[in-house]
This record gives structure tokens, C-alpha cells and sequence, in this order.
């Protein structure tokens, strides 16, 4: 089995696959000061608990956006499991497609998977969009390549802005409003309205955009979170995928494992 870990700036989620087939799946909050014991504490409850042994673990591979974790999950690998990790974007764990970009050096790990997901699964002209921290756009071309994309504040961080640099606006709930009326009759509607359908104007004025642009029809991916939220809202997602980023990795390890 492959124990697979992608870490972000919110969340690390790890996953256990059976080939290409996700057994298991955990979420903890990311902490860059979490020591490879306390990992593995955590971790070996919860695998007993799925009836998984330690020695079922046959190789391990994450990848991080936190540099500071990255010491903490080799220590969990080599010192509980005894395997020696693949980091997603190293060595046999290299980034299998090309980055047509400036500066192909700075391509989030996160938005590596994505984008090596993307087109594994789904092919040709594409535009992946990732409901994280921040809300991520991507262009990948019929052959894999990258083309650039676009990082834009995800809707919470605009929310945290939004109430963190205002006295009297009080902390909402992200959801759907519950009409399509974007005039709000209180201060709770409007500043949904305001965060919720700004969201949707700016996803689909991107995409547009950004489908002139590629000057081919693309099909639109999205993963995250929040994707499910708004495809209830919007026609322009052709696929969403909430596991598109994890599975990645077992795509990754796959590769780099011959």
C-alpha cells in the first residue's frame, strides 16, 4: 500500500491507496512545529483503527507547500516505517510534464499534482481551478504542458480580510445565498453577496478569459473544498474532482516506482 501525504497551508491530508484506489483518508491541521512522533502517533491510532499494519505500508510520498514539514514527514517515514519517502518535485518523484512558464522553479507542489492529475485523467485543453487558501487557476495544454495560471485570495482569506480590517462587520458562515438576488437587505446578506458572488463573477470572467486566450475549446476541472459549493451556483465547471490533488501523488509515486 502507498501512504501519500500532501501538505498545504491549512490542512495536511493523508491518504492510503490500493494501486490507484483510495482506501483511507485523514485531515490535520497543518502545524509546521509537529514532530515526526506526533505525527506518528496520530497516524498509527488511526491505521489500526483501519486495520492497516505498519508493515503493509510498502512506500510513502508527500508533497508540501510548508517547507518546514517536509524534515518532520521523512523523520515519520524513515523512523516508524522504515522507507526512505519520495518527495513530489525531487529526484524519482520529478515533475513528469514540462512548465512553460518564467520561472518553473516556483510551481507549487499543490499546483504540480493538479496540473499532472488534470491531464492524466481527463486530457486535452484544460483549466484546473483549486479552492484553497487561495483560489488557484491553471492552463494546461493537450499535451500536459503547463502555461501559466492565476493565484487570486481564496473566499475565506477574503472573508478573514474583509472582517479583520472592519470594527462593526461581524464573523458569517461561507454558504450559498439563499436567493439570486445580488441586493442584500441586512449587513449578513450583503457581505455574503459581497464574498460568495464576487467569487463566482471573478471564477467565470477568469475562465473566460482565459478560454479566448488558449484559443481551443478547454474543459474546466475543479477541486478543493469549496468546488461542490459552487458548482450548486455556476454552469462552468465540466468536471470537479475533490481528490484531484491527492491522487496526484499516487499518479506521481506510480511513475517514479516504474
Amino acid at each position: 500500500m502507498l501512504l501519500a501525504a500532501d501538505v498545504g497551508n491549512t490542512n495536511v491530508v493523508f491518504a492510503l491507496f490500493e494501486g490507484r484506489e483510495i482506501k483511507a483518508r485523514w485531515r490535520i491541521a497543518t502545524d509546521p512545529r509537529r514532530t515526526g512522533d506526533e505525527y506518528a502517533v496520530w497516524l498509527l491510532q488511526l491505521l489500526e483503527i483501519e486495520g492497516v499494519k505498519r508493515e503493509d505500508i510498502k512506500a510513502i510520498i508527500f508533497a508540501s507547500v510548508v517547507p518546514r514539514a517536509n524534515h518532520n514527514l521523512t523523520v515519520l517515514s524513515e523512523k516508524y516505517f522504515a522507507i526512505t519517502p519520495l518527495i513530489a518535485g525531487e529526484g524519482k518523484a520529478a515533475w513528469p510534464f514540462t512548465a512553460d512558464v518564467d520561472q518553473p522553479s516556483s510551481l507549487g507542489a499543490d499546483r504540480a499534482l493538479n496540473i499532472l492529475a488534470a491531464h492524466d485523467q481527463y486530457g486535452g485543453d484544460l483549466i484546473v481551478v483549486d479552492f484553497g487558501t487561495a483560489t488557484k487557476l491553471e492552463a494546461i495544454d493537450f499535451n500536459g504542458t503547463y502555461k501559466g495560471g492565476v493565484i487570486a485570495p481564496g473566499i475565506n482569506l477574503s472573508l478573514d480580510a474583509l472582517v479583520g480590517k472592519t470594527a462593526k462587520l461581524p464573523r458569517i458562515a461561507i454558504r450559498a445565498p439563499e436567493s439570486d438576488s445580488v441586493i442584500g437587505r441586512n449587513t449578513e446578506d450583503q457581505m455574503l453577496i459581497g464574498i460568495f458572488w464576487a467569487h463566482v463573477a471573478m471564477m467565470e470572467g477568469l475562465i473566460e478569459r482565459m478560454r479566448a486566450e488558449i484559443g481551443r475549446p478547454a474543459k474546466v476541472v475543479a477541486t478543493g473544498g469549496l468546488a461542490i459549493l459552487f458548482d450548486d451556483q455556476t454552469e462552468i465547471f465540466d468536471h470537479v474532482d475533490a481528490d484531484l490533488t491527492i491522487n496526484g501523488l499516487a499518479i506521481l509515486a506510480e511513475r517514479a516506482n516504474g
